[in-house]
């Protein structure tokens, strides 16, 4: 329980006692982990549905992406504008704020599934995983510090927190499939069930314990979105290396229903499904099975099996297999997260506690446009060129740029120090159960 105790006002008058019931970090510390989860499967529960929305609306690849453009340009007001503000007014308000903005979003695409009304639900989709993604990074650390076993400087919340939000977007597409084939109404089922666990899980989370100091934060003008004084060569490396893993996984979340429909004429929303969540599932399998890699040995396996993810999907395309793809896409993905989870931690090294949630907003505004750009940049690029000659130039790019980042990275890591304690010690200390 909180009990903020009863005071005298000016005329002798007693405040009213405020009683917040309050659940303990460990059970806070789920309740926002299945939250984050949950959204994340919202931002790609679409990937499967964009066969149907072809076959009904005859969208093409133009389409899609502009939809997809609209997730991207609401992740960047999230994360740019509002990111930042739990540093402020606290982790639970901006947990909620986030989750109540996906929901409307969800009720919008349920209510119609028309071009207009799925891009705003997309955008507000983007706004929606821009406050919550820094928010629930931070949260999580700070939950797990002050729980009952917490030890510090641990790599379980960090772990958890790339897991759901990896794990959250494989989950999207195997909802969207699922739900698509056996439920009735497929364009809307998924965003009516998702609309409701998001409205259920900000009641539960109303209860999570706060962990930043609000008394001592009131009044204070959010941070600026800028990387971190001191070491912005290693935290510039840590986000170049998160927008080519996103990169990555942005092609399978916008395109690939797109790709498998056209290049190996499935139909099956089944099989049209399995390809974004084989690879956002490899991604979120890699970082639980080599959890105990340092971060920069998770960055080297990554920079591995990345590009060989790639070749693979590139030969998948000149000699069609559904097959092949499907394993491109887990060595691929597996890749990817593997350099995401490498990068997030590096962050979250670089950044002080009071300013925690900026840096990870900071991170992920770079991540998430990798996440979108340059699948928009591939679309118009396959208007004018074969598919296959266009992702061997992608394939050729995302392999440079990560393999550039990696290097970056590594470097950065070993000449810039930082505290022991910088990104593990909570904004507020206190009693660890309440």
């Amino acid at each position: 329980m909180q009990v903020i105790a009863p005071t005298a006002g000016r005329a002798g008058q007693v405040a009213v006692v405020l009683v917040r019931p309050s659940v303990s970090y460990t059970t806070g510390f789920w309740a926002v982990t299945a939250s984050f989860a949950t959204l994340m499967a919202f931002a790609t529960v679409t990937a499967p549905l964009w066969s149907l929305y072809q076959q009904r609306d005859h969208f093409g690849a133009i389409t899609v992406t502009v939809a997809f453009a609209a997730m991207v340009f609401g992740t960047a007001i999230g994360f740019t504008l509002l990111g930042q503000l739990s540093d402020r007014f606290g982790r639970r308000a901006g947990m909620m704020s986030g989750l109540l903005v996906g929901a409307a979003g969800a009720v919008i695409m349920a209510a119609s599934s028309d071009l207009p009304a799925l891009l705003v639900g997309r955008v507000l989709t983007g706004i929606a995983v821009g406050i919550v993604a820094s928010t629930a990074t931070t949260y999580l650390g700070e939950l797990h510090l002050r729980g009952d076993n917490a030890t510090a400087g641990s790599a379980f919340p960090g772990l958890v927190a790339t897991t759901a939000n990896l794990g959250g977007l494989a989950l999207g597409p195997i909802t969207g499939t699922v739900l698509a084939t056996w439920a009735p109404l497929p364009l809307h089922t998924s965003f009516i069930v998702l609309a409701s666990l998001m409205i259920a899980l900000t009641t539960v989370v109303a209860f999570a314990p706060e962990t930043v100091d609000l008394a001592t934060r009131t009044g204070r003008t959010p941070r600026r979105i800028a990387p971190p004084p001191g070491v912005r060569s290693a935290f510039t490396a840590a986000a170049a290396v998160g927008f080519f893993a996103l990169a990555l996984l942005g092609l399978f979340s916008s395109l690939s229903s797109v790709i498998v429909r056209a290049e190996f004429q499935a139909t099956s929303v089944l099989l049209v499904g399995m390809v974004p969540f084989t690879a956002f599932g490899a991604s979120a399998a890699a970082q639980i099975a080599l959890r105990r890699l340092a971060h920069i040995r998770l960055l080297m396996a990554g920079s591995m099996l990345f590009p060989m993810g790639l070749a693979l999907i590139t030969v998948s395309l000149y000699r069609p297999n559904l097959g092949l793809l499907l394993i491109a896409a887990g060595v691929a993905g597996g890749g990817a997260g593997l350099l995401f989870k490498g990068a997030v931690t590096e962050t979250l090294r670089l950044a002080q506690p009071a300013s925690r949630a900026s840096v990870l907003a900071s991170f992920f505004a770079i991540a998430y446009l990798g996440m979108g750009l340059p699948s928009i940049i591939f679309s118009l690029v396959v208007q004018h060129t074969a598919l296959n000659q266009s992702m061997i130039g992608f394939a050729s790019m995302l392999t440079a740029g990560a393999a550039a980042a990696v290097t970056a990275a590594t470097r950065t890591h070993r000449r810039v120090q930082v505290p022991a304690d910088h990104g593990q010690r909570p904004a507020l200390e206190g009693p660890r159960n309440q």
